[in-house]
């Protein structure tokens, strides 16, 4: 198993049928012990409980409640996690998507709310685990959109498109900082992935992305595999 006594934190794991949860039990497929972090308390909880019977032997999971955006609750949960010993990987999971309408037409609150979920949670999740990162030589692992990337369509979802596209800013910004330290920095670009709310949304024909499949390039992205890999974009399709 590749990451049997390593520890994993992936954020958004609260909802059943969300990409979190897949890369959750993936992670524990292969090992690792996990921290999951959600907003709210009572769903990471839930998502704990389904998850623990799934975790190798001498592997632990813990689960907390936080808000992504309060870097003084972030920073709690980092000081958590550091009493439990180092990280080797981090997956800034948590977000969400809407429609923001053409420009002309749009309201600002859309933009405040998809910066907030998709660009804010990740860069204050990034700032307080770092540390924890560098005496493993860890990763990092970010969630951007094939509709961000050159050539895509990002008309009527520009609110979308700027957080996602922030988000590419911050996995760059990282994968040079860290260089020397050897922390790695990757984003995966899906186009739709099959999750619960994606299929309430749009119905379960069309093209999507399975969440194993997501989960399946995370768990490489993370590895020693991948250990020269940083700075990257993987679109997946």
């Amino acid at each position: 198993m590749r990451y049997q006594g390593k520890t994993v934190v992936v954020t958004g794991v609260g909802r059943e049928g969300q990409v979190g949860e897949a890369l959750a039990r993936a992670f524990a497929a292969e090992g690792a012990s996990l921290v999951i972090v959600d907003r709210l308390a009572n769903e990471v909880e839930a998502r704990a409980r389904a998850l623990r019977p799934l975790l190798a032997p001498g592997a632990r999971l813990d689960a907390h409640g936080c808000d992504l955006t309060d870097g003084v609750a972030v920073s709690r949960v980092a000081q958590a996690v550091a009493a439990r010993g180092p990280v080797d990987a981090v997956v800034c999971a948590a977000g969400g998507f809407a429609t923001s309408g053409p420009v002309a037409e749009s309201d600002t609150t859309v933009l405040q709310k998809m910066v907030t979920i998709n660009l804010t949670t990740a860069f204050v999740t990034t700032r307080h685990f770092l540390p924890l990162l560098r005496p493993t030589r860890g990763a990092l692992l970010y969630f951007a959109s094939a509709a961000v990337l050159p050539g895509a369509s990002v008309a009527e979802m520009s609110a979308y498109g700027a957080s996602k596209s922030g988000v590419l800013a911050l996995m760059q910004a990282v994968a040079e900082e860290e260089r020397a330290s050897g922390v790695r920095a990757n984003a995966v670009a899906p186009v739709s992935v099959r999750t619960g709310d994606n299929v309430r949304a749009m119905g379960d024909a069309g093209a999507y992305v399975e969440r194993e499949s997501v989960a399946d390039v995370a768990l490489f992205l993370c590895s020693a595999a991948a250990r020269n890999v940083t700075g990257q974009v993987l679109r997946l399709a």
